[in-house]
């Protein structure tokens, strides 16, 4: 039977792509005053300094601030001034000040759930900023544990699911990314709820899921369709 039910936070609980898209903005039009962006290859060389540098500096705000800084002197060939690479450290600190504004409908959805079924948060990123963002929210009092970690993949969860003694078809997660929070928990055997946010970063958008994964998860356009979407999975699981 369906025990556990995992919640993603950022984009599932909370916004947070907005900002960082606000940040991108910023950073082209610094870039701007140097070089052609509308070039695609400008945005593409933030991506893969992005993708580079996941393994050195994780995900989050702090990291996206190196990759732009990286990326700036890099594509202005070192012409970029240390103004303008000031302004860019000062955009990567609004992402982490910007205020934590929950989705319409999302606490009294997770609350539902809780009444039924014990629900843990299990959020990447950096673990300040994290940290900040749950006690923000004024939603940690639903969770019965909340882990901040450096990846989301199948041994996460399997670490996750092995200290709650549980097994995956016993877990089902809800989150925004297919890759991070869908993807990993079917591969070991779990459930997952896909609560697709209107925008969503480029790396996140890449997984393997097919035809044959589509009976292990639902989609709903909207927190308030959680709940129900985790009771049809329990049937399923009770099944």
């Amino acid at each position: 039977m369906l025990k556990l039910i995992g919640f993603d936070g950022d984009d599932t609980l909370w916004h947070s792509e907005g900002y960082y898209r606000e940040a991108s903005a910023q950073f082209t039009a610094v870039i701007g005053r140097y070089v052609d962006v509308g070039d695609e290859q400008v945005q593409a060389a933030m991506l893969a300094t992005e993708r580079r540098n996941l393994k050195l500096f994780g995900y989050g705000a702090k990291g996206m601030t190196l990759s732009m800084v990286e990326t700036a002197i890099a594509v202005t060939e070192g012409r970029i001034s240390a103004a303008d690479i000031h302004q860019l450290v000062e955009v990567g600190k609004s992402v982490l000040q910007h205020p934590v504004e929950l989705l319409p409908g999302v606490r009294e959805a997770v609350a539902d759930v809780a009444r039924s079924h014990e629900v843990v948060l299990i959020t990447k990123g950096d673990l300040f900023h994290q940290e900040k963002k749950v006690a923000q929210s004024g939603m940690a009092d639903l969770f019965r544990r909340i882990e901040i970690v450096s990846e989301k993949d199948t041994a996460t969860y399997r670490r996750v699911l092995a200290e709650f003694a549980l097994e995956p078809a016993q877990f089902a997660m809800v989150g925004n990314s297919l890759r991070s929070d869908i993807e990993p928990v079917i591969r070991l055997g779990g459930w997952g709820v896909h609560v697709p946010y209107h925008v969503t970063w480029e790396h996140e958008m890449e997984n393997g899921l097919g035809e044959a994964d589509a009976p292990r998860m639902l989609t709903v356009d909207e927190p308030a369709g959680i709940p129900a979407a985790v009771e049809q999975l329990a049937r399923r699981t009770a099944a």
